[in-house]
């Protein structure tokens, strides 16, 4: 789902792409001409492409540098070490993973401006539909995805940053350098109030042909998850009505398998909540806008580099797991589907690199499995492997954790602990706030929900701190320092980075 060449903030969309037939997925399309923004937005077609914008800045990676998000994340947690050739190979990944990051260098680039261009994009569609002369059907749905597209780039960006500037409407360039940072109590009032706009005009189901798109309770868990964030005992009883709506109402089901979840060939599968398709349909081979294809690129980035072996393809050896969390898991069940243990494969022949703060072990979960390289394009940007970012297992601990906050039914919090262990032959244990967490660092490792947990509970300092992390600095990154200059000072830096 590519739009190569949308200027930002330039009223021009050039080179789009549209939704080809309603057998495809969401995500395969079709490249139709050259339309000037003046004339566009005209139809549902039109509208349809504007939608399809928005949703693209989901798939990105490459802003600014790498900054694919579960990999990035899990280098920014407990999880697992930069990696690399040397300290030098990325240096913004080795300077979150250990709390050096500064506002020339983080990767807080990328991360701003991927999030500011879908905000820039679902403004400009919210702004376009207005007037356009479309079924109301249809405009009711597109607005209320757009708006939860919207309220997913400024989740991303308050969790990132804290303060950051609030834009609900296209504006003139020359007043972007004139905007201040809003408190974080009022972006998550914004993203509340899209996703409770957006949540009655969403389908509960997508149809297959429409794999990617969001229904009610993707937007239901968004909205769940950042009454969670913001770390409010008074309101954990608010967020378990929500994940209890997306856990009975939405259909949804664990996989017997826990290996399954992670399978190439088994994309939304009845445990996805909220999953970003990639394929290989572009043929990409464009190093410059890596962007512009549909691959998803983190699969190489964290794949054994070297390797020389079956089941595997070779990578670039970013990420290599931390012996903390090899400790974590080690005994469990979900270790062998979380974890690629290097030294064992070595003992049956197969060959690799040992790069920088290797440890032997690799992420499993997304890596690249060699049945599934690309043979068309350039096969390290052209990855099929999408990422899923909420599935039932998050979101059944995430109730059971707002129920125990809150005071609320231990016996359902119980049930749901044991259905997410029991899935991998545990026993069942107390629903204790302890235990809940714990469980989650192991059910979800390396998918990227770890460092965010351990902020929004307050418990960074303690397993991060011995890494660096220092409270009151390293819940956030940095203000990108191009946009303080660029601004003359109107962004005010974080605290901590001046």
């Amino acid at each position: 789902m590519k739009l190569k060449n949308i200027l930002y903030p330039a009223l021009l969309l050039s080179g789009i792409t549209v939704f080809s037939s309603c057998d495809r997925e969401f995500l395969e399309l079709q490249p139709r001409g050259t339309e000037l923004e003046g004339n566009f937005y005209q139809n549902e077609e039109q509208v349809y492409q504007g939608l399809i914008a928005v949703y693209d800045v989901m798939q990105w990676g490459t802003s600014g540098g790498y900054t694919m998000k579960m990999p990035l994340l899990t280098v920014a947690s407990d999880e697992a070490h930069a990696g690399g050739s040397d300290a030098a190979d990325q240096p913004s990944w080795v300077r979150w993973d250990n709390f050096t990051v500064n506002p020339f260098d983080s990767p807080a680039p990328g991360l701003w401006q991927k999030s500011y261009t879908g905000i820039y994009r679902a403004n400009l569609l919210l702004e376009k539909i207005e007037t356009a002369p479309l079924s109301q059907a249809f405009k009711d749905r597109v607005i209320a995805e757009t708006k939860t597209l919207r309220a997913y780039f400024y989740f991303d960006l308050v969790r990132y940053f804290g303060n950051v500037p609030l834009i609900t409407a296209t504006i003139p360039t020359n007043q972007l350098y004139s905007l201040e940072q809003s408190a974080p109590s009022v972006i998550f009032g914004q993203i509340e109030q899209d996703l409770n706009d957006a949540i009655p005009n969403l389908p509960a189901t997508i149809p297959s042909g429409q794999r990617g798109r969001l229904s009610r309770y993707a937007a239901l868990a968004i909205l769940g998850k950042a009454i969670m964030h913001q770390n409010n005992n008074a309101r954990m009883a608010e967020a378990a009505q929500i994940f209890n709506r997306v856990n009975t109402e939405g259909g949804y089901q664990l996989l017997q398998n826990y290996g399954d979840i992670f399978r190439p060939d088994n994309k939304f599968h009845s445990e996805s909540i909220l999953e970003i398709p990639h394929s290989n349909l572009a043929a990409w081979g464009d190093w410059g806008w890596v962007n512009g294809g549909e691959g998803n690129v983190a699969p190489q980035f964290i794949g054994i580099a070297d390797y020389n072996g079956p089941t595997y393809s070779g990578g670039w050896g970013f990420a290599p797991i931390s012996l903390s969390l090899v400790n974590a898991l080690q005994g469990d069940p979900r270790f062998e589907h979380t974890i690629i243990d290097g030294k064992a494969l070595k003992e049956n022949g197969a060959t690799y690199s040992a790069r920088y703060q290797n440890t032997d072990y690799f992420i499993k979960k997304y890596a690249p499995i060699s049945a599934y390289r690309s043979s068309v394009g350039t096969p390290e940007l052209n990855w099929p492997i999408n990422e899923i970012e909420i599935r039932l297992a998050d979101t059944y601990l995430l109730e059971a954790e707002a129920l125990v906050r809150s005071g609320g039914n231990t016996n359902r919090a119980k049930d749901l602990l044991d259905a997410v262990r029991g899935r991998v032959g545990l026993p069942s244990v107390a629903p204790t706030l302890d235990n809940i967490y714990r469980e989650r660092q192991l059910e979800l490792a390396t998918e990227g929900h770890r460092f965010f947990d351990l902020v929004r509970t307050g418990r960074a300092a303690t397993v991060l701190g011995p890494l660096g992390f220092q409270t009151g600095k390293h819940e956030w990154l940095p203000i990108p320092q191009q946009e303080i200059d660029i601004t003359k000072g109107t962004l005010k830096q974080n605290p901590g980075y001046n």
